[in-house]
């Protein structure tokens, strides 16, 4: 009997040291085979815990939504989800910034340049001025200095799929349910960033893809002020005035899978906040062959697409004369 009293009074300190060590299912992620269970476990999952199945869509471009409301980081690949991950984001004063970014650098083993050298296993930075993506704290509250915490796993997991210069989606504000009607809060608070002039009157587009000759494309379309932005490795090298389809007015992302036996673009849901039901259905080529925009920026930017190009359509504004707060369509330049 005081034998089973003894193992009994380690049993609980055993059990959470045992969360921390490999093997624990969750410290190394629920590891699903099927779309449903990922679905399932992604309901469920407790600071620090996530789910990966990258089995479930093998090949494609990676696209990663992280949704400040929920503290949830979202991995689609082609379009579908393969992986689900609690996260930590910035504390007040240090809110991580929302929008559309570019996977600057990667470095498996970085350490701080602001903070004493602290260690950021798996760091892909989001600006130039020390908002990444990276292994850290997991409170279940926000607690970073901006940064998005992962748990080491899914970190580790997460760089070894994403490409230099692949999209992330960073939407919401902590503390408060998403909407979606309001482009599920991809806000920012600086309107236009350094690098991003608006169209003058009578100019319908500009096309400059000198000032970023290669790299991954990622394209914003605004409903609220008809305009759509091109963005090549993070940086801007046409935008438009464009009218779009108003089929409603939420947000929707779309990866680019490339050309059907037809010819057509097939361009593929991305089911993020809301749209779950969306991942990897196809887009409507009618509903693409409804948007208006000027013929020669159309042939442009499809003379440049590339599978794992990226559409962001929001009800957001991107203008710094349209009323409420306007997209961060950019980050930030390089030193």
């Amino acid at each position: 009997m005081i034998l089973s009293r003894s193992v009994r009074a380690f049993q609980g300190p055993l059990l959470a040291l045992a969360v921390l060590l490999p093997g624990a299912a969750f410290a190394q992620g629920a590891k699903v085979t099927s779309a449903i269970e990922l679905a399932h476990a992604a309901e469920t999952l407790k600071p620090g815990q996530w789910v990966w199945a990258p089995q479930i869509a093998p090949k494609g471009p990676v696209t990663v939504y992280v949704d400040l409301s929920r503290q949830l980081a979202t991995v689609y690949r082609n379009g579908v989800r393969i992986g689900v991950s609690t996260v930590s984001s910035g504390k007040d004063g240090y809110e991580t910034p929302t929008g559309v970014f570019t996977i600057l650098q990667k470095d498996a083993d970085h350490r701080s340049n602001k903070y004493n050298s602290a260690p950021m296993p798996y760091q892909q930075r989001l600006t130039w001025d020390g908002v990444a993506l990276h292994a850290g704290g997991l409170p279940g509250y926000p607690e970073s200095h901006g940064c998005v915490h992962l748990p080491m796993g899914f970190a580790k997991a997460l760089f070894a799929v994403t490409p230099m210069g692949g999209t992330v989606i960073v939407a919401g504000e902590a503390g408060k349910g998403a909407t979606m009607t309001e482009a599920a809060g991809i806000m920012g608070p600086e309107p236009n960033a350094a690098g991003h002039t608006p169209l003058p009157p009578g100019e319908d587009f500009r096309w400059e893809p000198q000032l970023s000759p290669t790299g991954p494309l990622t394209i914003i379309a605004s409903r609220a002020d008809g305009r759509a932005v091109v963005l090549r490795n993070g940086k801007e090298i046409g935008r438009a005035r464009v009218t779009l389809p108003v089929t409603d007015f939420e947000t929707h992302v779309l990866t680019y899978a490339g050309k059907a036996a037809d010819g057509q673009d097939r361009w593929i849901y991305v089911g993020v906040p809301g749209h779950a039901g969306e991942d990897g259905k196809l887009l409507d080529p009618k509903v693409m062959a409804e948007a208006v925009m000027p013929a020669a920026f159309e042939a442009d930017v499809r003379a440049i697409l590339a599978p794992g190009s990226t559409i962001l359509v929001t009800q957001a504004p991107i203008l710094p004369d349209t009323t409420g707060k306007s997209m961060t369509v950019m980050t930030a330049e390089a030193p």
